[in-house]
């Protein structure tokens, strides 16, 4: 492509300073962005990103229909919501009006295993009017093609162990939220713990409803069995709260959790294939106390073992980098609810994006 990419910002909060001004940096440019808080409806971006004026205003997401229809981005960035329920209706207005789009909604990396039905639907639109919508993010290298890749120099795999925390302070109250930041024991366990707590006919019924909760990891060992070929044959979770022994204030939900109280929770997904390989992982996803930190370590038990740590990952920059370098992938996929597991791994992008882009 001769032109540079132009691309949408649909959410403007935190992850999009960084989103946008990645855009800007890798030769594409903004060329519409939708929210839905009063406090940057009507802002210039560059309010946003920390620039100067860019000349694009940000639109209340009411209207995106209409401006998407007129402006005909390449490929939008949507950095809302964790779950797929509640980008459905970004989802489809891309894909109504033939826009490319790509998403930080964890349940988005492979929605198809937590929420077919609404998956399927966004794919069957995105088909019929020739675009691809997908997930992607910090998982997709370091939960997904970084494991991938070393199963690809094991010989024997009988075991894959992942864990990985993050801060939940860094990416916005419906996150914080989701993970039961600021919640009691008692609370926690009513709100979150307990839909858990049921048996694999009632979770596959929940989850053929579209009404199933998938922490990260969920989605991430489906991603896994399928970018290995492995067949799943059961796959269950739990969520345990964590706590902190003296009170931590919170930024992001605006106030003190006690002690004692839920700063956010561990969710241990464990899947059995076919082939005899578990994948058990875990994902942390709390308000950090002063000496904690993001670390990422997976263990690959086998011949060899293998393990690889990785403390302190920079992972807002991280996600946001792996959206953007992943626009051209998009572009270029066929039609459809493409996940990145069938796209190429991820590539440094040298070049501007449109260099990149075959179609």
């Amino acid at each position: 492509m001769e032109r540079k990419l132009r691309v949408a910002q649909y959410g403007c909060g935190k992850m999009s300073a960084y989103t946008m001004r990645y855009v800007y940096e890798k030769g594409a440019e903004i060329v519409a962005a939708f929210d839905q808080n009063p406090a940057v409806v009507g802002k210039d971006i560059g309010d946003i990103i920390g620039t100067g004026p860019k000349g694009v205003i940000i639109h209340h997401s009411d209207e995106a229909d209409r401006v998407l229809s007129s402006t005909k981005p390449d490929a939008c960035i949507i950095t809302t919501m964790s779950l797929i329920k509640d980008t459905i209706s970004a989802f489809m207005i891309c894909a109504k009006n033939g826009v490319n789009a790509i998403s930080t909604c964890e349940e988005a990396f492979f929605p198809w295993n937590s929420s077919p039905s609404i998956t399927k639907e966004i794919d069957d639109l995105a088909k019929a009017k020739g675009c691809t919508i997908c997930g992607a993010g910090y998982q997709d290298v370091f939960w997904g093609n970084l494991i991938a890749t070393l199963a690809g120099s094991t010989h024997t795999i009988k075991k894959i162990t992942g864990k990985s925390s993050y801060n939940v302070e860094d990416y916005g109250i419906a996150l914080a939220k989701c993970h039961g930041a600021g919640l009691d024991l008692k609370a926690f366990e009513k709100e979150i713990a307990s839909a858990d707590d049921i048996s694999e006919e009632e979770r596959k019924a929940l989850i053929d409803k579209g009404e199933f909760l998938p922490s990260y990891m969920w989605n991430v060992n489906g991603w896994l069995c399928s970018k290995l070929g492995l067949t799943v044959i059961s796959q269950t979770q739990k969520c345990v709260p964590h706590t902190y022994p003296t009170d931590l204030h919170s930024k992001t939900l605006g106030m003190t959790i006690k002690a004692g109280d839920a700063t956010g929770m561990s969710a241990v997904v464990t899947t059995e294939t076919e082939e005899g390989i578990t994948i058990e992982t875990e994902c942390i996803g709390k308000v950090y106390a002063p000496e904690e930190f993001d670390c990422n370590d997976w263990i690959i038990q086998g011949e060899p073992d293998t393990q690889v740590t990785i403390n302190r990952p920079a992972t807002v920059e991280l996600t946001c980098a792996t959206i953007v370098n992943r626009l051209p992938d998009i572009i270029n996929a066929p039609s459809g609810y493409v996940t990145t597991d069938k796209m190429p791994t991820n590539a440094y992008r040298v070049k501007p994006l449109n260099c990149y882009v075959c179609k």
